[in-house]
C-alpha cells in the first residue's frame, strides 16, 4: 500500500514487517492504525491497558463533548497532564475535533499557567483534579477558558500509582466533567467531526523561555507526522514495536518521538506517569520496552539507581539520548553498566523534535577540537547549513551557526511576527546552536551562542568542560557557566552533583581539568550540590545557575 503525505510517497508493508503506516494527518493515521489492529494494546499504564479500539472510542467521544459545548476547529486546548492514558484521549480527541493542542507543564506555577493561557487564548483546560484544585481553579478566572475538565490518574489501572509519586485521591468538583466519563457517555450531536489537513495548526508548544518570555512554536499535522515518519525511517523500528515514555508527553520529544511514532509503528506506548528511575527500571521488567529516548541526565539516574542491573534493560534494542548535550563519557559509563550504547540526535521544539540522528549501527565520533559527540545525519528531507556572523556558509569541519530547512520545521511564532521574522529567513530556521559538519554530513553540536565563555580574550566551549569532568569517575552531573571576572571578562564555573557514596572535592575537580586542559579553559569557580537544576525534562538549567553562589573558589 502507498500513502501520500504532504507531498512524500512511502512505502508500508503489512503488520509482519517493519512498516511505516503514513496518511495526510495524525488523525487519519490513527484512523488506519485502529483499522488494522483494533485489539492491540495502545497504551500499557500500570497493570493497565487500552487497545487501540477502545482508544479510539473514548477520543471521539470527547471530541463530540468539545463539539457539545460549542468548541470548533481551530480552538486551542490547553492540556495539563503527566505523561498517562488521559493525555492521549485528550489529544486525539482535540484534534478529532479540528482542535490546537496546548502542552502545559504540569509543575507550572500559577504565574506560568496564566502566562501561557493568556498568550494561546485557549477556550479548553484539561487538567488532573489535583492540578484544578491546586492551581487552575483560581488561575482561568478571567482567560478565555470557557470549558475545563479534569481527571483522576488511578483511571485504567487497579494497582495504583507508586507511593513515590505521594498520594493520589478521587476528588469531586462541582460544575466540572470528569474527562473519562464524559468519553464514554458522550453521543454524537449531528455534527461530523473535523476533517484536518496537512497544513492545519496541531500544536501550539511553547519554548522553555531561557532568553525571554516563551514562545509558541506552531506546529502543523504534517510537521508532527514528517517528524515521526522521519524518526522512524532513521531508526528503523519494526511494526508493534514497544516504547517506553521516558521523555514526558507534554514535552515535543515525548510528543513525537514517542507518541507519534508508536501509533505510525501501531505499536504500544508504556505511561509512567512521570518518570522515576526505580519506577522506570520496574516498568523494563514488566513490559519489555524496545525503545525509549531522555535526556542524559534520565540515563545517568538510572546508572546511579540502588539495584539496577543489565537484566533490566535486557529488552531494549535503541536507546536514545535528547534535549542536551551528551557526554561522550556518559556513553562509555553507561555501556560499562548496562551494555547498551546510547544514540545520540539532535532537535528542537522548532524542528517537531529530532531532525538528526545517528543511525542503527553506527557510532558517533568525538570531535578533537570541541569534544563534542557526533549527533548524527539529517533526515532524508532536513537541510542543514553552518554559517558565520555574516551568515556566509562555512568551510566542512569549521564552526558556526546550525540552521535547518525541511517540512518539520515551524511555520513561526504564535502571535509573534518579529520573533518568526527574526528565526525564519528564506525558509532556513536559526537554531541559535553553534555546530560542524563533517565530509559525511555528520553533525556535531557544540553549544549555544548565548552559552559560550570568552575568557581572556578566548572562547571556551561549556560542553567542552563538561566532556572533561564527566570523565571523572565521581561525577555524576556536571554544568559549566561563564561568570563575570575583573581580569579576564568572564571565567569558567563547573557545577557538579557527585555519583552515590563518592566524595570528590572541588580541589581534586579542579585538578583533574587544569591536567586535561588549556589554562583558559578550565574551570576556577566549583561548586558542588546534591543534583543540579532541571527541567520536567530533564534538560540541566544553566540559566538558573549563573544566579547561585560557588563554594570554592581557586
Amino acid at each position: 500500500m502507498t500513502h501520500t503525505s504532504a507531498g512524500r510517497l512511502l512505502k508500508t508493508t503489512d503488520d509482519s514487517g517493519p512498516a511505516i503506516l503514513v496518511a495526510n494527518t495524525v488523525p487519519e493515521m490513527f484512523e488506519e492504525a485502529v483499522r488494522r489492529v483494533p485489539d492491540r494494546a495502545v497504551i500499557a499504564y500500570f497493570d493497565g491497558e487500552l487497545s487501540y479500539a477502545t482508544l479510539d472510542r473514548l477520543a471521539t467521544g470527547f471530541a463530540h463533548y468539545l463539539q457539545a459545548h460549542g468548541v470548533v476547529s481551530g480552538d486551542r486546548v490547553a492540556v495539563q497532564l503527566q505523561s498517562s492514558p488521559h493525555f492521549v484521549i485528550t489529544v486525539l480527541g482535540a484534534w478529532k475535533a479540528g482542535c490546537v493542542i496546548v502542552p502545559v507543564n504540569p509543575m507550572y506555577r500559577a504565574r506560568e499557567v496564566r502566562e501561557l493561557l493568556d498568550d494561546s487564548g485557549a477556550v479548553v483546560v484539561v487538567c488532573s483534579e489535583e492540578g484544578y484544585a491546586g492551581i487552575l481553579g483560581d488561575v482561568i478566572t478571567g482567560t478565555a477558558v470557557r470549558v475545563t475538565v479534569t481527571t483522576g490518574e488511578l483511571d485504567f489501572q487497579t494497582r495504583n500509582l507508586p507511593t513515590v509519586f505521594g498520594p493520589v485521591q478521587r476528588r469531586v468538583h462541582a460544575g466540572v466533567d470528569d474527562l473519562i466519563e464524559v468519553a464514554h457517555t458522550q453521543k454524537p450531536n449531528g455534527t461530523a467531526l473535523a476533517v484536518t489537513r496537512p497544513e492545519d495548526l496541531a500544536v501550539i508548544c511553547y519554548t522553555s523561555g531561557t532568553s525571554g518570555p516563551p514562545k509558541g512554536a506552531m506546529l502543523t499535522h504534517a510537521n508532527l507526522l514528517l517528524g515521526g515518519v522521519g524518526t522512524a525511517e532513521s531508526l528503523g523500528l519494526p511494526a508493534g514495536v514497544r516504547i517506553f515514555a521516558m521523555a514526558p508527553l507534554f514535552h515535543i520529544t515525548g510528543l513525537v518521538v514517542e507518541l507519534v511514532q508508536s501509533l505510525i509503528l501501531r505499536g504500544t506506548l508504556i505511561l509512567p506517569y512521570r518518570f522515576v528511575p526505580s519506577v522506570a527500571l520496574d516498568l523494563f521488567t514488566e513490559y519489555r520496552p524496545h525503545f525509549t529516548v531522555g535526556p542524559p541526565t534520565a540515563y545517568s539516574a538510572l546508572m546511579a539507581t540502588e539495584g539496577a542491573s543489565r537484566e533490566h534493560l535486557s529488552s531494549f534494542t535503541i536507546l536514545l539520548a535528547g534535549g542536551a548535550p551528551l557526554s561522550p563519557a556518559v556513553v562509555d559509563r553507561f555501556e560499562e553498566h548496562f551494555g547498551h550504547y546510547i544514540r545520540n540526535g539532535y532537535g528542537l521544539t522548532e524542528t517537531s523534535a529530532a531532525c538528526v540522528l545517528m543511525p542503527p549501527g553506527q557510532r558517533g565520533e568525538v570531535d578533537d577540537v570541541t569534544a563534542a559527540l557526533a549527533n548524527g545525519l539529517p533526515f532524508p528531507d532536513v537541510e542543514l547549513r553552518i554559517v558565520d556572523e555574516a551568515g556566509a556558509t562555512v568551510e566542512t569541519g569549521e564552526r558556526g551557526e546550525i540552521l535547518v530547512r525541511g517540512p518539520i520545521v515551524t511555520t513561526g511564532y504564535w502571535r509573534k511576527p518579529d520573533e518568526t521574522a527574526a528565526a525564519l529567513r528564506d525558509g532556513w530556521f536559526h537554531t541559535g546552536d553553534i555546530g560542524l559538519l563533517d565530509d559525511r554530513h555528520m553533525l556535531y553540536v557544540v553549544d549555544r551562542i548565548k552559552d559560550m565563555i570568552i575568557a581572556s580574550g578566548f572562547k571556551v566551549w561549556p560542553g567542552e568542560v563538561e566532556s572533561v569532568l564527566y570523565q571523572h569517575p565521581a561525577v555524576r552531573e556536571a554544568a559549566v557557566i561563564g561568570i563575570e571576572d575583573p581580569y579576564r571578562g568572564q571565567t569558567v564555573k563547573a557545577v557538579v552533583a557527585l555519583q552515590p557514596g563518592t566524595d570528590a572535592t572541588a580541589d581534586e575537580l579542579t585538578a583533574w581539568c587544569r591536567e586535561r586542559m588549556a589554562a583558559y579553559k578550565y574551570p576556577r569557580v566549583i561548586e558542588i550540590l546534591p543534583d543540579l537544576p532541571k527541567t520536567s525534562s530533564g534538560k540541566i538549567l544553566r540559566r538558573a545557575l549563573r544566579t547561585a553562589d560557588h563554594v570554592y573558589k581557586e
